[in-house]
């Protein structure tokens, strides 16, 4: 039996991508068939049911996951939360195609990370008019070695991504690999009038066309998704719901019984992560935290935390799941805030990202629309 071979696996994945829809334009087809994945992710680890799995090529199974359809790891802070990752390849080839420039339109990527999506720009676009900013020094430094290798040469530097970089602008697009709560001011600024931005923002991924007043608007693709959040600087350790688990599990605070609208879903992370920006969640079971077993139906805790303020509250439902205890505590009552905010969405039958439309004003105010409904999104809030 033969063994697979970098140039099968690497056509398989495309065709698997072509197959499924998530690939249909032949340039992003020919660049995903010609980018060598492995130059760019030569050891990685991959999230499995048994906990995390590391590969290199001295691993049988290289070639078939350094070509699975899944997020490879390559880097992690110092705290071991991962930092950097060649993304999900269908992933990158939805936002792919949903970038719509064509060859030799000046494109701005913000989050170099392993470089493997800055090669994919290049085969389309021409490494000219590729310009990629990260905020970490070896990131940039190892994507543009390896960039190099396969014969791209495009202008990466290290910086701020959420400034952009005016002096190459303006730009046909922006195509932001990492996530942000908002659209940063500066992006729209360094763009043409109809140029396009393709971002994470909260659990959505938004795609915007900019107007000439300068505006941005469009809306979300039909799938959650969500990627590492940008980083201030290239030595921040992100903050985790996790730290907070002993804090959420055994503090006293205001407690309260509640109803529950509905059991919980995915798509409501949507709705919730653009209206509380940096309000994190965490599920824990009882034992875990508290030393007891209870019924299977009460075995799940549920906690939201605001670190900036402190702010948390900790979810108990009832056997049944039509109520629970509710016990917050900080200035603002995070589960109060949440309720109000995903009503709207209770009540549209839980619609999911691609029925809401997204538009950024001059001034970046955010808006959040479905329909004739329209939604005044927040700043990034302190408190």
């Amino acid at each position: 039996m033969s063994l697979l071979t970098a140039e099968d696996a690497r056509a398989g994945l495309t065709e698997a991508l072509t197959a499924s829809g998530a690939l249909h334009t032949p340039g992003w087809h020919d660049a995903f068939a010609a980018v060598p994945r492995e130059v760019f992710a030569p050891a990685f680890s991959i999230r499995t049911s048994e906990g995390l799995r590391h590969y290199t090529q001295d691993d049988p199974d290289f070639w078939s996951r350094v070509y699975s359809d899944d997020s490879l790891i390559t880097l992690r802070d110092a705290a071991g939360t991962a930092i950097s990752s060649s993304s999900q390849p269908s992933l990158m080839a939805r936002m792919l195609e949903s970038f719509t420039v064509t060859e030799g339109d000046r494109v701005l990527e913000i989050g170099t990370g392993t470089g493997y999506n800055t090669a994919l720009l290049c085969h389309r676009l021409g490494a000219a008019n590729v310009v990629s900013i990260d905020i970490d020094p070896v990131l940039t430094a190892a994507a543009r070695e390896k960039l190099r290798s396969i014969g791209h040469e495009p202008e990466i530097l290290t910086g701020d991504g959420t400034v952009g970089h005016p002096a190459g602008g303006p730009y046909n697009g922006i195509l932001a690999t990492c996530g942000v709560d908002r659209i940063p001011a500066a992006w729209p600024s360094q763009l043409r009038p109809g140029a396009v931005i393709v971002t994470n923002i909260g659990t959505g991924i938004a795609r915007l066309i900019i107007q000439d007043d300068g505006s941005a608007k469009g809306r979300f693709l039909p799938e959650d998704a969500a990627f590492m959040r940008a980083r201030p600087t290239a030595d921040h350790v992100r903050t985790t719901a996790n730290q907070y688990t002993a804090l959420i599990a055994n503090a006293s605070g205001r407690t309260r019984t509640e109803s529950l609208p509905v059991t919980r879903e995915e798509t409501a992370d949507f709705y919730h992560a653009l209206a509380l920006t940096r309000v994190m969640e965490v599920a824990m079971a009882h034992h875990d935290v508290l030393g007891m077993t209870l019924r299977d139906a009460e075995n799940t805790m549920h906690g939201l935390v605001h670190p900036p303020t402190q702010s948390w509250a900790r979810i108990i439902p009832d056997s049944v799941g039509n109520a629970a205890e509710v016990t917050t505590a900080g200035p603002r009552d995070l589960w109060t805030e949440r309720m109000e905010l995903l009503g709207p969405w209770f009540a549209a039958a839980r619609p999911t990202p691609d029925a809401y439309r997204l538009t950024i004003e001059p001034d970046g105010t955010h808006a959040l629309a479905r329909g004739a409904r329209i939604w005044r999104l927040p700043g990034e809030r302190t408190l």
